[in-house]
């Protein structure tokens, strides 16, 4: 019988890490506003013709971080914020975010448009078509973020190469023609006592404050043509089986496999802290099903009720000596949480295998356990909501291989609109570059089945539809987890660098017309 996968634990930051959609950035740029004409001048030109006010302002202000800054006024009524930003730089290349705010009037359809000083060349970009020719870059809307109202802003970000010696901040923008210069006006301010033309359709629009957060851009129907990389990620991202859960107060915990259950925090999705273990003190409750070892499997954290849930499994390779145990927390820290049991465990008697749980709360508030790893694949429990220990003894079938391999497992059940998305991975974990994995979905309106793929194909029967697998130096992304957050739905996951070591990996969901479901 085919084994399971072995459990490498890795730390590091990965050099692989790319840059996702970033939200919008507040501008170091001062917020200059149009100027009174000079009195005199008013005066004596009154009397001979009609007074129109064509400005064109422009400032620019690059810092050390890498951020440009760029408000720019075509005519009257045009005019644009640029935020770029250097969010990871590794040997030979690097991501940036490029946040651009419309400050004029309403436009339906944008183009960006820089260049390069240093040989950088864009190599791979999402929420926008980047295209290059020599140094100059150009961005064009993706469709579903082309209309831009006053003070809307759009997002996009890509990967580029650069020469490891300079990745200078770019020096201007256009935006739809409108040039971003920087350049210093010589015009000298008026006085307040000035008098103020009467403002017509034409005069420029005030920038907008940054009070009021901008809505997230709408989420994406049109999949990307390629797979993009994970998002940009930094800090303590050496992780394995990740699970992520947002806080009631806006943070982020993330639970992974490791000694005792590792912990991270982030307040931003991006930056990650290690926070030590779930069981500082051991988990002695597990060691006759890990054989003595304090390394616990695929955790599973969720909030509900005002607290904490975290099921987790206990195993050893290869072996259907196995366990899933529930623990709760009123804060999720290291060190508080409560051993709340055994919830089912398996031994070879069985036919399946008790380790990847997954929690799942459907419609009518009924609690539910999916879990399963290779053998006769994924399996569903019913769980009481009281206490979140098992009710009865039923056990229904979810999904599992065909065609000679049984190389299914950690499943993850989130509902979206009208479908409770079932996601797995499937072939081979812990392999390092050589792993195999790469993730499924298949799809019901119950959340107890059955499952089906786009073609049809119930995934009882093996089906089950891509939805991310390994590509360039990313390599077998799997041990999917899915949360919804303010701006899209995330997928969260491992995948294994060319090193070996494993990381996080974070990419936004997308739905396409006819709601199956795609990374960007």
């Amino acid at each position: 019988m085919t084994g399971r996968r072995q459990r490498p634990w890795a730390t590091g930051r990965a050099e692989e890490a790319t840059a996702r959609p970033s939200y919008p950035r507040t501008s170091a740029a001062a917020r200059v506003r149009p100027a009174p004409a000079d009195p005199g001048k008013e005066t004596r030109m009154a009397s001979t013709r009609k007074r129109r006010m064509f400005l064109a302002l422009a400032t620019v202000v690059a810092a050390g971080s890498g951020t440009v800054t760029a408000v720019a006024a075509q005519a009257a009524s045009a005019g644009c914020r640029v935020d770029y930003a250097v969010t990871n730089q590794w040997q030979g290349g690097f991501g940036a975010s490029v946040t651009v705010t419309n400050l004029g009037d309403a436009v339906n359809g944008w183009t960006l448009t820089w260049s390069y000083t240093a040989g950088q060349a864009v190599t791979q970009a999402w929420n926008a078509t980047v295209t290059q020719s020599g140094a100059a870059v150009t961005a064009r809307d993706a469709g579903y973020n082309g209309s831009l109202a006053t003070g809307a802003t759009a997002s996009f970000g890509f990967n580029a190469s650069w020469n490891n010696a300079s990745n200078p901040t770019p020096a201007s923008f256009a935006l739809n023609g409108v040039t971003c210069t920087g350049a210093v006006s010589a015009t000298p301010t008026p006085t307040r006592t000035s008098p103020t033309p009467t403002p017509t359709r034409t005069s420029p629009t005030p920038t907008p404050t940054s009070t009021t957060p901008v809505p997230p851009q709408a989420t994406p129907t049109t999949p990307p043509a390629a797979y993009p990389n994970p998002g940009v990620v930094t800090g303590d991202t050496g992780v394995h089986d990740p699970s992520v859960v947002k806080t009631p107060s806006g943070g982020y915990i993330l639970v992974h496999t490791g000694a005792n259950i590792s912990i991270k925090t982030s307040t931003d999705r991006t930056a990650w802290h290690n926070a030590g273990s779930a069981f500082p003190s051991g988990a002695s409750w597990t060691l006759s099903y890990t054989g003595g070892s304090n390394q616990l499997w695929a955790p599973d954290i969720s909030y509900h009720n005002g607290k904490y849930y975290m099921y987790y499994a206990a195993s050893s390779f290869g072996s259907q000596n196995s366990a899933i145990f529930l623990a709760t927390s009123s804060t999720g820290a290291s060190g508080s949480w409560t051993n709340q049991g055994l919830i089912i465990s398996t031994s070879s008697s069985n036919n399946y295998n008790a380790i990847d749980p997954n929690l799942v709360v459907d419609d009518q508030g009924r609690w539910w356990l999916d879990f399963g790893s290779f053998w006769t694949g994924i399996k569903m429990i019913p769980l009481d909501p009281a206490t979140g220990k098992r009710s009865g003894t039923s056990v229904t079938s979810l999904a599992q291989r065909t065609g000679g391999t049984t190389a299914i497992e950690a499943p993850y059940i989130f509902k979206h609109g009208s479908y409770y998305y079932l996601w797995v991975s499937f072939d081979l974990c812990c392999q390092g570059a050589s792993s195999t994995y790469r993730i499924m979905v298949g799809r019901s309106t119950s959340v107890t089945g059955p499952y089906a793929d786009r073609n049809g194909t119930a995934m009882t029967a093996g089906g089950g539809t891509q939805i991310l697998a390994g590509h360039g130096s990313i390599h077998g992304p799997g041990h999917e987890a899915v949360f919804a957050d303010t701006d899209a739905n995330v997928l969260v996951y491992h995948y294994y660098a060319n090193s070996g070591a494993s990381y996080l990996g974070i990419n936004l969901l997308g739905y396409d017309s006819s709601g199956w479901p795609f990374v960007y």
